[in-house]
């Protein structure tokens, strides 16, 4: 294919394991997964509807690396959550058919300038600049689900700068990850290479310049970062 100019490599993830990487074709999230987060956020729960919301694929960054403070925010907020690798999708997946998409999982930061958030929420706008930015995604190394099964229970945790921050069991998601990947594909038909954010607990708070995070999913991965 002739190009005009050269494209650009593809956004690709850690492989636990191996130097093989995953290829990366879309971000889903899903908000308001779990009950204590809403409230905190003073948000009410929908149990019939989940919110969804999208990154850029290069937003995800690796493991270890130093985040620059992004722009236009003065209210950087660090959200824990676990990741789905999908290896396979299709559209309007049975939650019974689901689990058998998933390549692996692993463990991210959904990164939100809150304060450009709030004054979209207080208009009526869309959160893309404020979830969609740059450098929004940290995601660490995925462990496949032929070696770590499909985890229904499991310590989700951040630190920061080893100040525990975040805390919840992923067993407390109101949406799980089959029903996650259903409800999504009835709006998208998924693909390999997407990743789907799982949602946050309650604990979320900013993240300044030197601060480091530590996150981690109990028997799955970790992920390590600084903020510039």
């Amino acid at each position: 294919m002739d190009f005009i100019f050269p494209a650009p490599a593809p956004a690709s993830v850690a492989i636990d394991g191996t130097t093989a990487r995953f290829p990366v074709h879309r971000i889903y999230c899903i908000g308001r997964n779990y009950a204590d987060h809403a409230k905190e956020m003073g948000m009410a729960v929908d149990r019939g509807t989940p919110v969804f919301f999208c990154k850029p694929a290069d937003a995800v960054v690796d493991d270890g690396t130093t985040i620059p403070y992004p722009p236009k925010t003065a209210d950087l907020h660090h959200e824990v959550e676990m990741v789905v690798a999908l290896q396979s999708g299709g559209a309007n997946l049975t939650a019974t058919d689901a689990l058998r998409h998933v390549f692996g999982y692993g463990v991210g930061l959904d990164l939100t300038r809150r304060d450009l958030q709030a004054a979209a929420k207080k208009a009526g706008m869309p959160w893309d600049t404020a979830k969609a930015f740059d450098r929004s995604a940290p995601v660490s190394a995925l462990k496949p689900a032929t070696r770590s099964g499909h985890p229904l229970r499991g310590k989700l945790t951040l630190e920061v700068n080893g100040q525990l921050r975040q805390q919840a069991d992923i067993s407390d998601m109101i949406f799980g990850v089959a029903q996650i990947i259903s409800e999504l594909s009835r709006l998208f038909t998924l693909a390999p290479g997407d990743l789907v954010f799982t949602g946050t607990p309650a604990g979320v708070a900013a993240l300044k310049p030197g601060d480091e995070f530590h996150a981690r999913l109990e028997n799955i991965a970790e992920l390590r970062g600084r903020i510039a």
